[in-house]
């Protein structure tokens, strides 16, 4: 057995897109992290934790492994969608259905693929 320590996202600035998780996420930025850091972790009470790290190429493809995210606090999947295009996300494939099901697939600020699916409470009441 094995545990997962951190999930590792190159960036090409990553305190710029690990101050921008932080925000959509809530989740604290290290205490040590600093503007211009070659690593930044978002930090999660149990893990695993969130490790941006700098690399000299940009993103080329989609990615393998992306996020997939729901709305908490009361929030449902379309709120959550509104609240993140306002802190600089973009709807990259709308997969929402008439029936309310589906997802939104977005793009971080600096082109990372996440998915905003339905809130727990959404799911429960269909």
């Amino acid at each position: 057995m094995i545990e997962i320590h951190a999930v590792t996202v190159d960036a090409a600035d990553p305190y710029e897109i690990a101050s921008w998780w932080s925000r959509a996420t809530g989740l604290p930025l290290g205490e040590d992290d600093h503007p211009g850091d070659e690593e930044v972790m978002l930090r999660t009470e149990q893990g695993p934790y969130l490790l941006f790290i700098r690399v000299p190429e940009g993103k080329t493809a989609k990615n393998r492994l992306h996020f997939d995210v729901n709305g908490v606090d009361g929030r449902t999947r379309d709120e959550e969608v509104e609240r993140l295009v306002g802190l600089g996300a973009t709807i990259d494939a709308d997969r929402r259905r008439p029936d309310g099901t589906g997802w939104v697939t977005m793009l971080d600020p600096e082109g990372n693929e996440f998915c905003v699916c339905r809130s727990q409470a959404e799911r429960e009441a269909s």
